[in-house]
């Protein structure tokens, strides 16, 4: 514990040097930068947590050709597309996110706009519960995405969840743009029911193995557990503000190359 502890004054050194506007235009987050509208900031910023993986500049591309793709104004083109218009996508391509993926997510957003004004409806149940968690909220948010009657299985890949183990390293950078709140001018923080003392650090590559170094991590798989063991630990430095360390984890792991 006192180890931990110890960490404080050099990680926050490491938020305070990554926190700020020069970390924008080389990390996918310039990406729902792009945009001043709630709903453009939530859809483009969720397409880009979900492409990030492989190059930092590969994964900015990708995204700007979608957002080409839907003439630069996402919520307006996925609420007034037609057929027609849907046919521009059928030669996107990242990885293994492909066209059948692309036309399921316009799809599942064009429903879920036509109902709400704001995807952070999605993370949160109904019957919201004392004591929600972020785990309650993803195991929520995978089974409404996937509630569009023959949605194709192959997407599953893309949108995981706590219930599959995973470390759900995308959703969790997704929920810190849009909830974790500061003056930094980085993350939005344009969502209010997920507070940001629960928020999870994603857990990629280069954070997963600066916090081995650091002793952030024991446990030997990498798997959900993995994600709240971090986040505990993280918890430690800063109860309201765990999910900021992700900033000097990243920024030592990929910068730093620590």
């Amino acid at each position: 514990m006192p180890r931990i502890l110890d960490l404080k004054p050099f990680l926050d050194s490491k938020v305070a040097q990554y926190n700020q506007p020069g970390f924008i235009k080389n990390d996918p987050i310039c990406i729902p930068h792009l945009f001043s509208q709630k709903q453009d900031i939530e859809i483009m910023g969720f397409w880009a947590s979900i492409l990030a993986w492989g190059q930092r500049v590969t994964i900015i591309k990708k995204c700007k050709e979608l957002i080409e793709l839907m003439d630069g104004v996402p919520h307006q083109f996925i609420t007034q597309c037609d057929e027609k218009d849907l046919k521009r996508f059928l030669h996107f391509k990242h990885r293994t996110f492909n066209a059948t993926d692309t036309l399921y997510f316009i799809e599942f957003f064009r429903q879920h706009y036509n109902n709400h004004n704001s995807l952070e409806h999605a993370f949160i149940p109904q019957n919201k519960p004392d004591g929600l968690t972020v785990e309650d909220s993803l195991n929520h948010f995978q089974t409404y995405f996937f509630s569009l009657p023959d949605y194709p299985h192959r997407t599953r890949k893309h949108v995981t969840s706590p219930n599959n183990k995973s470390t759900c390293k995308r959703l969790n950078m997704f929920l810190r743009w849009m909830a974790r709140k500061d003056d930094k001018g980085v993350d939005f923080g344009i969502w209010d029911n997920i507070e940001m003392k629960n928020l999870l650090c994603p857990l990629d590559l280069h954070v997963e193995r600066v916090a081995r170094k650091l002793g952030l991590i024991t446990r030997k798989q990498v798997d959900w557990q993995t994600t709240l063991e971090l986040s505990e630990n993280l918890r430690l430095l800063d109860p309201n503000d765990p999910v900021k360390y992700d900033f000097a984890l990243f920024g030592l792991g990929i910068e730093e190359k620590f």
